[in-house]
C-alpha cells in the first residue's frame, strides 16, 4: 500500500503566504549562483572525486521596504496583526512564522514550500532543523513518501539526507548539486558538547581538514525550524548563526517567540474546518466506598430500541472450586449482584440494580451506591487498573472499526507502555509480558461477543485474525541479543525523557504503509512512552497511556487544547471518510 496525497486548499494557502513575501525577487540562474567549493587539503587522487563547482542560494536582493510591504499584504489578506518592521535577528534578516495546528500537515506544507521557492526564485539549498531524533526520523520519512507526489507536480525530486558527522560525503553532494537539496538535522548535532557533536565545528582529517559548518554555510541555506519553541535556548540560537542562513522559516502550532507571522491556522480554525480529529478523553475514577470492599467497575451504559437500558459491569464471582475471578456481565434493572456472584458476602447488602440512567451514564443500587461510567470501587489494584484500561481500548477499537470497515479504512490502536518487559518477557516460555497476556485475554473475551452477531464481511475479517497476530511491539533492539529492549533516554537538557535510539522510530516509520493495509493483521501496537512525538499515522483512532490510580478525567476537548491525561483517546475522521490530519 502507498499513501496518496492530494492538494488541500488550506495547505496551499500556507505555502502561498510564504512565497508571496518575496514578490519581486528575480529568479536565479545556476550560473549566477555557482561558486568554488573549498577543496580543503585533499590529495590529488581525492580531488577527482568531488566537483569544484558548488551552487548556493542566490542572495535576497529585495530591499527591506519591499519585503515589509510584501509581508504586510500577506498579513492583511489573512487578517493577521500587521508588522511595523522586519523582525530581524542575529540569525537572519528575514524571520517568518507559520502557525499551523498539530495534525494539519505542516511537514507537507514546508516541503511543498521548498518546491515553490525553487520554482519561483531558484533557491535550492534548505536545512530542516528539528528538536529531537523522533521528529527528525518523521521528517525524513515524509520527504521519502511525498517524493513521487511532488515529482508529478514539479517534475523534479528533492535530494535529502540526515546529517551525520561520520558521513560527511553527503555535504559534498549538498554543495555541488544544482537541484533541490535538503539536509535534515536535529539540534543536538550542533549545540551539544559531546565529541561527535563538536565535529561540525572542527577541522577534520577525514574531511580534507575542513570544518563541516563552513561547507554548509557557504551555501547560504534557507533554514526551516520545525517546532521552534523547543529550540529557543541561548546556545541553540547562537549555534544557528553559524549556518549563515538566507532566511528562517518557523513552523509550529505554539510559537513562543513571535517574528513576522504570515499565516495562522489555529486549533479552533482547524477544528471548525474539520481538518483534525476530535478528541474524546476517557479516564478511570477510583472511588472509595465506606462499608464495602466489593469490587465493581462500570464500563458502559448500553441502550437499545428493543429493550430497557443495560450496563456492562465487572464484578467478582465465586467459582465452583471456591476461587474468585472477575467477570464482565450485562446487568438490567432488578439484577442482584449477590446472586450473580454466587453468594459473595461483599454484595449481600442491597446490591440490586434499582436504576440505569442513560442520560447521566449512571448505575444505582438499592443500597444508595451510585456509579458513573468509568468508576471503579473496592479493591482496585495497579494490575486491575491496567486491565481495565486495556479492555476499554479494545472496546473503543471495535466500536470504531465496525463503523469504518465497510469504507475500507483500517483502525489502529496505540499503547504507550513504560517498559519492554511488560510486553515481551524473555524469562517465560512464551515470552509474553503481563500486558500482552492481559491483552489477549481481554481481546478474546470481547471478540467472542462480537462474533455472536450476524455473519458479515466484518465478522469474516475478524475470524481470519488470531489474537496473538493482531498485536505487535515496536521497541529498540539490543544489538547483541537481537531482543527488544528499553531505549536509552536523555536524563537532562532539552531532550530529557526522550529516547535517543533510532531503532524504535525506524521500525514504526518503515512499517507505516504496511500497517494501513487490511491484509496486515496487526491492529494493536505496543510501543515505549519515551517516543512522545514524531510518529504519526492517520489510522490511529485509540491511544492508551499509563494512568495513575485515582486520576479522573472526562472531557471532550478541541484539538490543541493542551496535554491529554492518561486515558483512552478516541478520534474521528472527517465526514467524507478522509483522515483528519492534513495528509
Amino acid at each position: 500500500m502507498k499513501l496518496k496525497f492530494k492538494n488541500q486548499a488550506y495547505q496551499t494557502a500556507a505555502v502561498q503566504a510564504v512565497v508571496d513575501c518575496f514578490k519581486g525577487q528575480p529568479p536565479a540562474s545556476s550560473e549566477a549562483i555557482s561558486y568554488r567549493i573549498d577543496p580543503g587539503k585533499a590529495k590529488a587522487k581525492t580531488d577527482s572525486l568531488f566537483s569544484d563547482a558548488g551552487f548556493k542560494n542566490a542572495d535576497l536582493v529585495l530591499p527591506d521596504a519591499t519585503l515589509l510591504d510584501n509581508i504586510q499584504q500577506v498579513q492583511h489578506q489573512q487578517n493577521l496583526p500587521v508588522s511595523d518592521a522586519l523582525a530581524k535577528t542575529k540569525i537572519a534578516r528575514v524571520n517568518l512564522d507559520v502557525e499551523m495546528e498539530t495534525g494539519t500537515g505542516k511537514t507537507y506544507c514546508y516541503i511543498k514550500t521548498i518546491f515553490e521557492l525553487n520554482k519561483l526564485y531558484g533557491w535550492s539549498k534548505f536545512i530542516i532543523v528539528v528538536p529531537s531524533i523522533a521528529i527528525r526520523e518523521g521528517v525524513a520519512k515524509s520527504l521519502a513518501i511525498t517524493a513521487e507526489h511532488f515529482l508529478q507536480t514539479y517534475q523534479k525530486k528533492a535530494r535529502f539526507f540526515i546529517y551525520n558527522s561520520k558521513q560527511l560525503h553527503h555535504l559534498e553532494s549538498f554543495s555541488s548539486d544544482a537541484g533541490i537539496n535538503v539536509m535534515v538535522i536535529n539540534v543536538q548535532a550542533f549545540n551539544a558538547t559531546g565529541k561527535d557533536n563538536r565535529r561540525i565545528y572542527e577541522e577534520l582529517d577525514d574531511f580534507q581538514s575542513r570544518r563541516p559548518i563552513d561547507v554548509i554555510s557557504a551555501n547560504r541555506p534557507i533554514l526551516i525550524l520545525d517546532e521552534p519553541q523547543k529550540m529557543e535556548g541561548g546556545k541553540t540560537l547562537d549555534s544557528l548563526v553559524n549556518f549563515k542562513p538566507l532566511m528562517v522559516l518557523r513552523y509550529s502550532a505554539t510559537h513562543k517567540t513571535t517574528h513576522n507571522k504570515i499565516h495562522r491556522l489555529d486549533a479552533l480554525d482547524a477544528y471548525n474546518q474539520k481538518l483534525v480529529k476530535k478528541i474524546a478523553v476517557r479516564g478511570i475514577a477510583v472511588k472509595g466506598l465506606a462499608g464495602t470492599a466489593g469490587y465493581l467497575y462500570l464500563q458502559s451504559v448500553e441502550i437499545s430500541s428493543k429493550k430497557p437500558p443495560e450496563v456492562r459491569v465487572e464484578f467478582e464471582q465465586k467459582l465452583a472450586g471456591g476461587n474468585i475471578k472477575r467477570v464482565v456481565r450485562k446487568l438490567g434493572k432488578g439484577d442482584n449482584l449477590f446472586e450473580l456472584s454466587n453468594g459473595l458476602d461483599q454484595y449481600r447488602d442491597g446490591f440490586v440494580v434499582s436504576d440505569i440512567n442513560a442520560n447521566t451514564d449512571t448505575l444505582s443500587f438499592t443500597n444508595g451506591v451510585e456509579l458513573t461510567v468509568g468508576d471503579a470501587t473496592g479493591d482496585v489494584t495497579e494490575a486491575a487498573l491496567r486491565r481495565i484500561q486495556i479492555r476499554e481500548a479494545i472496546k473503543a477499537h471495535f466500536d470504531k472499526e465496525q463503523v469504518l470497515f465497510l469504507q475500507g479504512i483500517k483502525v489502529l490502536t496505540l499503547f504507550f507502555i513504560d517498559e519492554v518487559a511488560k510486553y515481551r518477557d524473555y524469562s517465560v516460555a512464551d515470552e509474553k509480558g503481563e500486558y500482552a497476556r492481559v491483552f489477549e485475554e481481554e481481546y478474546n473475551l470481547y471478540l467472542n461477543e462480537i462474533l455472536d452477531l450476524d455473519e458479515t464481511p466484518y465478522i469474516k475479517y475478524l475470524k481470519g485474525i488470531a489474537a496473538d497476530k493482531t498485536h505487535s511491539g515496536y521497541f529498540s533492539i539490543d544489538k547483541k541479543t537481537k531482543r527488544l529492549a528499553d531505549p536509552t533516554v536523555a536524563k537532562r537538557g532539552e531532550n530529557a525523557g526522550l529516547s535517543d535510539d533510532v531503532d524504535a522510530y525506524d521500525l514504526i516509520l518503515k512499517d507505516k504503509e504496511r500497517l494501513l493495509s487490511l491484509a496486515e493483521p496487526v491492529r494493536f501496537i505496543f510501543s515505549h512512552s519515551a517516543l512522545r512525538e514524531g510518529w504519526d499515522n492517520p489510522n490511529v483512532f485509540v491511544i492508551l497511556l499509563p494512568q495513575t490510580a485515582g486520576l479522573q478525567q472526562r472531557s471532550h476537548a478541541p484539538p490543541g487544547s493542551g496535554p491529554r491525561p492518561a486515558s483512552i483517546d478516541q478520534s474521528e475522521w472527517r465526514p467524507d471518510g478522509s483522515p483528519g490530519n492534513g495528509a
